[in-house]
């Protein structure tokens, strides 16, 4: 018999099918402290909101309370996390995950958070013409619950277009000069002005424009059945009046170059906006805007922001 073979008796070769796997996180820490935030981020999950298919990416964890605790089991974060897959995205199912997290944790944790991000296809009509066409929205929702006490939060991205008002003004001064230039006598009849009006030698200028976007984020109540996500992307787009197209024809291209005109706007104008807009209805639960527009003159951008969340919130 070969000196190498072992024993029948040897633990090697009597370990038990059921016997309990090693669980290192229920160890002791080898220094003790405790931590605000363990958990997992950029998890895939596919979801509805809205009736639309959604992929999220999804941010997870639990404060470790117990500072003698090696760690958390992540596994029951993610387990949680499955009863949002697949299935339309509401408030109830949040707080379930939530309350999920803590009570797999109990005893260790006194904070859950998920986040979830993710892209909104909504199908958006022209301006005028019947066509219409599909744009992405971008999203962030964060639900939160404390020692009892919960928040939510909805942040969506808009895209639109921003008109400079000083380019315009400066524009229709140019315009003037050309003007004076090319008519010297102190008649011009109306038929004359029209057609040098359609002429490019007469418009010899034009604004600048370009895309921009909005964030905003808003708080929400607690009790609110559903994530109101169109509603406030509608909020912000009639805000602003020149919100991006998707399908057009010739007559859509015409009714947005009469919204720009129309609504001229700086960053700050356009903050100014969207406060107004979301204050009858966001005013409790407060919210915060920000917007960047991404100038087609110079090579930095411009933004303006403005937060108003009830006092003690933020």
């Amino acid at each position: 018999m070969s000196s190498t073979c072992v024993s029948p008796a040897s633990p090697d070769t009597e370990t038990s099918a059921t016997d309990p796997l090693p669980d290192i996180a229920a160890s002791a820490a080898t220094h003790a402290s405790a931590l605000d935030w363990v958990g997992m981020e950029d998890i895939t999950l596919p979801l509805y909101l809205t009736g639309q298919p959604v992929i999220a990416r999804v941010s997870a964890g639990v404060s470790l309370d117990d500072a003698g605790a090696r760690g958390i089991h992540m596994s029951r974060l993610y387990g949680a996390l499955r009863q949002l897959e697949s299935r339309e995205l509401d408030v109830a199912r949040l707080w379930g995950v939530l309350e999920a997290f803590l009570a797999s944790h109990d005893g260790l944790s006194s904070v859950a958070e998920v986040r979830l991000a993710g892209e909104l296809p909504l199908e958006r009509p022209a301006l005028v013409s019947a066509a219409a066409g599909w744009k992405r929205y971008p999203f962030r929702i964060a639900a939160r619950s404390e020692s009892g006490a919960v928040s939510l939060e909805l942040e969506v991205q808009v895209g639109y277009s921003s008109t400079c008002p000083c380019s315009a003004a400066l524009a229709r001064q140019a315009i003037q000069e050309q003007f004076d230039r090319d008519f010297t006598r102190a008649a011009v009849d109306a038929a004359t002005v029209r057609e040098w009006l359609g002429r490019a030698e007469g418009i010899v200028a034009t604004p600048h424009s370009q895309r921009s976007e909005a964030t905003v984020t808003v708080g929400l109540e607690p009790l609110v059945s559903t994530l109101p996500l169109p509603d406030l992307i509608d909020r912000v787009e009639q805000a602003l009046g020149t919100a991006l197209q998707t399908a057009v024809k010739r007559v859509d291209e015409k009714a947005f170059a009469l919204a720009n005109g129309r609504n001229l706007m700086f960053c700050e104008d356009a903050v100014r906006r969207l406060d107004s807009a979301l204050r009858p209805e966001y005013s409790a639960p407060g919210y915060r805007i920000q917007v960047r527009h991404r100038e087609s003159l110079h090579a930095h951008d411009a933004v303006a922001r403005i937060a108003r969340w009830p006092s003690g919130n933020r």
